[in-house]
């Protein structure tokens, strides 16, 4: 189990430092000048040059990377003589537009993202695989297919449409207290749930309706296997068939799926945090597009391919301690 956790350490740290790479190159290549948007529309072609040098764009692009990765795990000194300016582990860089260190920009949004992403995966993961299993059980039957046909249809609608109508329907119709924005738990927890409890439907729609389908059709295989068939002719109670032989050998790709979708969230969901005014990473991410806020950029990239990766990285240890031969791959 060592060998195997060590594994997929040193692939986990591979894949970040590759995606670090690339992110990074991007945007050296990009047209746009670094040094200029740090220095503000208002400076010369001799000042806008000096910034060049003293935050180092002027380097060879290995250099400027090698810095990077120096920043982000012992910190940096940025710029020389009485420009300079200490960026405390871990180092992003700053933002161009607000002169802030990236890392704590995102420390800030973090919460936000985290409290939605877990909120809505709760709830997804009650009525998603709630919903499949049923449907499972009564294969065939009038009630399978009308939640298959509402999945699929809960499934076609974009994010964005089943937020308004969320918000119509609660706020307007039914002047519920919900109102886009976002309150501390520790300040409100009473507003902070009435913030969030939209959000979470919203998201929780969507991917319970992929989650029950794909839950369905993997009960239905795992049923049908010799060794259930097999616990069934021993005369085990149904109850225990379904749940002990047939339905946690199921979830397992239930498993892997929640692993991506919420190491996506974790680091915001745009549309979402968009539509009820959430200030998330994806809000920030969003921000800093517009505004082509680089440092930015490239740290909310990076913090979301962690999320990520540390996520597939949590299957791969759960798939390990339920079925030894996984620690075989």
């Amino acid at each position: 189990m060592i060998g195997f956790l060590l594994r997929r350490l040193a692939a986990m740290a591979a894949t970040l430092l590759v995606i670090c790479a690339l992110t990074f190159t991007v945007f050296y290549l990009l047209p746009s000048d670094p040094a200029a948007q740090f220095c503000g529309k208002d400076c010369s072609a001799d000042r806008i040059e000096l910034v060049r040098q003293q935050l180092g764009l002027a380097d060879p692009l290995i250099v400027q990377f090698w810095h990077y990765l120096v920043g982000i795990f012992a910190g940096q000194t940025m710029g020389t003589g009485q420009y300079a300016v200490h960026c405390g582990f871990p180092c992003f860089g700053y933002s161009f537009q607000s002169a802030q260190p990236v890392w704590d920009l995102m420390m800030d949004r973090l919460p936000t993202s985290v409290a939605m992403a877990l909120g809505a995966a709760v709830l997804w993961l009650v009525l998603g695989v709630g919903t499949g299993v049923v449907s499972a059980l009564r294969r065939g039957s009038w009630l399978d297919r009308t939640l298959m046909v509402g999945t699929i249809g809960i499934a076609a609608l974009p994010v964005y449409f089943t937020a308004m109508i969320l918000l119509y329907l609660c706020v307007v119709g039914l002047g519920l207290p919900m109102n886009p924005g976002y309150v501390a738990f520790t300040e409100n927890p009473g507003e902070w749930l009435s913030h969030l409890i939209l959000p979470w439907i919203t998201l929780a729609l969507l991917y319970a309706a992929i989650y029950a389908r794909m839950t369905r059709n993997s009960v239905i295989e795992t049923l049908a296997e010799p060794y259930v068939r097999t616990a069934r002719a021993k005369g085990l109670p149904e109850r225990r068939v379904v749940g002990k032989h047939g339905l946690r050998p199921a979830l397992t790709p239930v498993a892997t799926m929640l692993g991506m979708d919420l190491g996506g969230l974790l680091a915001g969901a745009l549309i979402t945090e968009s539509m009820f005014s959430l200030p998330g990473v994806g809000k920030l991410f969003a921000d800093s597009l517009n505004k082509s806020d680089q440092p930015v950029i490239m740290g909310v990239t990076l913090l979301a391919s962690f999320f990520i990766v540390s996520s597939n990285l949590v299957v791969d240890l759960v798939y390990a301690w339920i079925d030894p031969r996984a620690r075989l791959a």
